[in-house]
């Protein structure tokens, strides 16, 4: 019998495959499913939920804003102004280009190619977040006929370019393309 069980161990060693080896691979095997089983609603718990998935993104109508017009909507919480500049205050604009300014920007930089008479802005005050006066009609404008910042009288041009006041950068333009000739995603 000692030859029998001798030639049993010899015959398992050969194959290259014990015993013990299969429930080494069984258990780790159990074991990297159970972990994946673990870590899968970890991570997938860190994934955005619908509602700010729907805020990353906003569409606005440009197609029914007048030259000379503002209107207010709201982007991820925050105001966002978007105005229709008639073409005197492009004139205007595009001659202040090569003003010196405290955060330099032309009109070009901060509008769409095609769409040079829509601007697209943040609705708050580079200084300590305020929102500035000016977008909606009858509002101060400031001294440069764009938005006056009340809190501390920060003072933006048509362009939304800071041109007086404790605010030290323009008013953000932010991500935004035109889907159609007259809708915008912003975001």
């Amino acid at each position: 019998m000692a030859t029998d069980t001798a030639a049993t161990n010899q015959l398992s060693t050969e194959d290259g495959v014990r015993r013990r080896d299969w429930i080494h691979i069984a258990a780790l095997s159990t074991a990297g499913v159970g972990g994946a089983s673990l870590l899968f609603p970890l991570v997938s718990q860190m994934a955005p939920s619908e509602d700010v998935l729907a805020a990353s993104t906003t569409e606005i109508d440009v197609g029914a804003i007048q030259p000379g017009q503002s209107i207010k909507a709201t982007f991820r919480k925050q105001p966002l102004f978007v105005k229709r500049l008639t073409p005197e205050e492009i004139a205007r604009a595009k001659a202040d280009d090569a003003t010196d300014m405290r955060d330099p920007a032309t009109l070009s930089t901060r509008t769409k190619t095609g769409h040079e008479d829509v601007l697209v802005t943040m609705g708050v005050c580079t200084h300590l977040g305020c929102v500035p006066l000016g977008a909606a009609e009858g509002e101060n404008k400031g001294e440069f006929g764009g938005y006056f910042c009340p809190c501390h009288g920060s003072h933006y041009d048509v362009a939304g370019r800071i041109r007086k006041g404790p605010a030290p950068k323009n008013l953000l333009v932010p991500e935004y393309e035109f889907t159609s000739d007259t809708v915008i995603r912003v975001g």
